[in-house]
């Protein structure tokens, strides 16, 4: 792998460890994003894998004007970036309804929607809009065989599709069909494995839209199946990780074909063996919610990871010798979504240089509501 678009010209008063994003190749993957789907128009991107304002202005400017956010605080920053139709992929409950409220209220220009799979839920969202004098837009959550969240299409679905299409306070907002579960490594492959789902999910628009109820889109997939529904030209595409790329798309799904755009920073803190060095890349700096390798090193291709815990990365690699202490080594993260939530600032790299410092708003659970 040529790493050679990594490297810092000032490393040496780069701190560690820093997570590095590089805006020239996050537009580059924005641009193949639009290039796929055929339009701006098409594309909902989820904002949880950036949570950066910078990216979802620099979205608006390309005419992405849409965009999915997993919390209210994400929804909010891309409210204030610019974005205009900002979905909150998640079925709120307690509290969270009066902060929704708060930012229908707060920013009249902006549409916001919310998803739901629960009557109860459907319910309190009703009586929570007509007691605030609004409208919420709901769109039903469907499981489409991920088991996580949502409602298999059906009856019941149907039925509570029906209860909020006709609820004083809510307004239909169509079908949200997320399946995320598809992970075959060849686009083929996942091309079939989405069939059922797709199938499953046209059947049940088509039969709302014949007993008259209004779907007025269907959101659909990640960024594994985002080739699979970008060939579908009534749906809008929700891929996140793309905007970034990780590790682990990049080796699972090559056939993806998006830019690295971020990258770790980190530094030889300890040479504790012949053949082990220690890295300042703990729990704290990178994603650690999977198995090995959580990292992977460019310059260390024979890295093995055997001790990690909160401030530290031991590896073993038999070219420890070339990495004395206080070296700098750069790392692509396994996964960058949770990656990004441990890091309050971003070092933005162009040209080599650090240019910037971004803080990353909306990896805090709250805002202003």
């Amino acid at each position: 792998m040529n790493y050679d678009w990594m490297r810092l010209e000032d490393e040496a008063t780069a701190p560690s460890p820093a997570l590095l994003i590089y805006p020239d190749r996050v537009e580059e993957n924005l641009r193949r994003m639009i290039a796929l789907v055929g339009s701006p128009t098409r594309l909902r991107p989820h904002i949880k894998t950036h949570k950066l304002p910078q990216i979802v202005a620099r979205q608006v400017a390309l005419g992405v004007t849409r965009c999915k956010a997993a919390t209210i605080a994400e929804a909010e920053m891309a409210a204030r970036a610019g974005a205009t139709d900002i979905l909150v992929a998640a079925q709120l409950v307690g509290p969270n309804v009066g902060r929704l409220l708060a930012l229908i209220r707060a920013f009249p220009s902006v549409a916001f929607s919310t998803l739901a799979d629960d009557p109860g839920v459907v319910a309190t969202l009703d009586r929570e809009a007509r007691a605030a004098a609004a409208t919420i837009e709901v769109l039903i959550d469907l499981d489409v065989g991920m088991s996580r969240t949502g409602i298999a299409p059906g009856p019941a679905a149907l039925d509570l599709y029906r209860t909020i299409a006709t609820s004083a306070g809510l307004r239909a907002g169509g079908l949200h069909a997320y399946d995320g579960h598809l992970r075959q490594n060849t686009l083929p492959d996942r091309l079939a494995a989405a069939a059922d789902g797709i199938a499953k999910t046209d059947a049940f628009r088509a039969e709302l839209l014949r007993l008259g109820l209004p779907v007025p889109r269907v959101v659909a997939g990640g960024t594994p199946t985002f080739p699979v529904h970008a060939r579908r030209p009534d749906v809008e595409c929700s891929p996140g990780t793309c905007v970034l790329s990780d590790a682990s798309y990049a080796t699972q799904f090559p056939d993806l074909g998006f830019l690295h755009a971020a990258v770790l920073l980190t530094r030889v803190i300890s040479r504790p063996g012949t053949n082990r060095l220690c890295l300042d890349l703990g729990h704290k700096s990178v994603a650690s919610e999977m198995p090995h390798p959580r990292a992977i090193f460019p310059a260390i291709p024979d890295a093995r990871a055997v001790v990690h815990s909160e401030e530290h990365l031991a590896i073993e690699t038999a070219r420890a010798a070339d990495f004395p202490v206080g070296t700098a080594v750069y790392a692509l993260p396994w996964h960058i979504c949770p990656t990004v939530a441990l890091h309050d600032r971003v070092q933005v790299v162009r040209n080599g240089r650090r240019v910037d410092e971004w803080q990353v708003t909306a990896r805090v659970r709250k805002l202003s509501f």
